[in-house]
């Protein structure tokens, strides 16, 4: 097609507005001057931006371009038939393709949990029916194994439930969460992050953790809680391990702690597994007396004044509030009201600050500047108008403004040979401008060059004629 175009072109250069063919819309075409289009045996199928150059197919390329059209069609059957023939062979084989597909499946998900127990240092844990776990060095999956303080726990046989209480920032809610995550994880047929494990198959798991405020279903923090709480023991039955965090917070201490012990009954009743934490002293000596439920605490060390992250079972802990609130820098003023608002004044005797009575240092912050209301303003945007001769001082020249005042209270004043801006209260008015000139009186002759009003003017203008030429 293009040889045949390029032999069209030299057999009528006087017609050609260029010396090569072009590819327009998918067509093989030759620029023809618009005054030679009749010369040329062929279709029109675009043009230049000026119109003076038409590309055309010829008559002799359109038949080879018919030609290619048809191969192509016969291009794209034999692909369809190729495409019909292979779906029909998979078709013949697609049960042994999905037993194959199957088998991927299974060992690509084995291969994945054996990486994963390797990544995270895992052990196959013992499976028991005897509704009983052990964890020996357990730690949470995302902790780092070489920060992580291992966790020892048994729970099972004659207790039940398990209430861990200790100071903030003590690892409660990590020591509950491991324990969930290394039954489901076992029981997913997975390894878990333990030195050694006996874990027993659970029926369901379910949790309180966190807070579930929402304002757009009115829930409160302690409404949240309690909605949790309730839809745990529907569900909850002897083959079930639940955990949950802060039982009883979020409300008055006193009806919080009478809650969290009617909670702990109805676990308790149910016969399932469970491990909650709290920091109320009544709930305490609830877990001491009752039958199937043991105490345990997350371990403080007082001197360093920093957790050890170590749960012992059969001891009730301390919130370790002061302490904690001590060491990150509340004042000892503040501390001393605190102290004996719980205890009374006799308690401040036998609490030792860790610091010196210094004040809460205040940090700096933006504050909020509000706009001075400038007086006069409307009145000193009207007091000079344009075209008024005013007298500029010092020096009492006189100009004409030729920009009026602005909010900074400055104008623009034309002066011989040039223009400047000048504070209002070194001008005075001289001459207004209605005494000088007419209502309708055109200023850029005063402030314009020529130039710059012909310009402005023929941009005005609804249109220009422009003057068009043929070749």
């Amino acid at each position: 097609m293009k040889q045949k175009a390029e032999q069209i072109m030299r057999s009528n250069k006087e017609s050609m507005a260029d010396n090569y063919c072009t590819l327009r819309n998918g067509r093989v075409c030759i620029p023809v001057k618009r005054e030679c289009k009749l010369k040329i045996s062929g279709s029109v199928i675009d043009k230049s931006s000026t119109g003076s150059t038409l590309f055309m197919e010829p008559t002799s390329v359109a038949k080879y371009y018919e030609e290619l059209q048809i191969l192509t069609i016969s291009e794209e059957n034999e692909v369809y038939r190729i495409l019909y023939t292979l779906s029909a062979m998979v078709a013949e084989s697609v049960t042994v393709m999905d037993e194959n597909i199957a088998m991927m499946e299974k060992l690509d998900f084995i291969i994945s949990k054996g990486k994963l127990s390797i990544d995270l240092h895992a052990v196959e844990p013992s499976i028991n029916t005897e509704r009983k776990i052990v964890l020996k060095d357990g730690r949470h999956p995302l902790m780092d194994k070489m920060v992580n303080i291992p966790l020892q726990l048994e729970i099972g046989e004659s207790v039940r439930g398990i209430v861990i209480t200790g100071p903030n920032t003590g690892g409660k809610t990590v020591a509950i969460k491991t324990v969930m995550l290394n039954c489901m994880m076992a029981q997913c047929g997975l390894h878990v992050t333990c030195k050694e494990a006996d874990i027993c198959m659970n029926n369901s798991y379910l949790c309180d953790i966190g807070d579930g405020q929402n304002i757009a279903e009115n829930l409160s923090t302690f409404s949240s809680h309690i909605k949790n709480v309730l839809e745990v023991l529907r569900e909850i039955n002897e083959g079930s391990l639940v955990i949950m965090d802060e039982l009883g917070s979020g409300t008055d201490p006193t009806e919080g702690m009478g809650i969290a012990i009617a909670i702990l009954e109805e676990l308790r009743k149910s016969g399932a597994l469970f491990l909650v934490t709290t920091h109320y002293p009544e709930v305490k000596e609830y877990a001491g007396s009752a039958q199937d439920i043991l105490n345990a605490r997350m371990t403080f060390d007082k001197e360093t004044l920093k957790p050890t992250y170590q749960m012992v079972l059969g001891e009730a802990g301390e919130s370790c509030a002061f302490y904690i609130a001590d060491r990150l820098g509340m004042p000892n003023q503040m501390l001393r009201v605190a102290i004996a608002a719980a205890y009374g004044e006799g308690a401040l005797d036998r609490y030792a600050f860790q610091k010196e009575d210094m004040p809460l240092e205040k940090e700096k912050t933006n504050k909020i500047l509000k706009n001075k209301k400038t007086r006069g303003s409307a009145k000193l945007r009207t007091k000079y108008k344009l075209g008024d001769s005013v007298f500029v001082y010092p020096d009492k020249k006189i100009g004409i403004v030729c920009e009026p005042v602005n909010a900074k209270g400055v104008l623009r004043v034309q002066l011989p040979g040039k223009k400047i801006w000048i504070n209002h209260k070194r001008v005075k008015l001289h001459v207004a401008a209605t005494e000088l000139y007419p209502p309708d009186y055109d200023f850029s002759i005063l402030f314009e060059t020529i130039e710059n009003r012909k310009i402005r003017h023929d941009m005005q203008r609804k249109y220009t004629k422009e003057e068009i030429r043929y070749d």
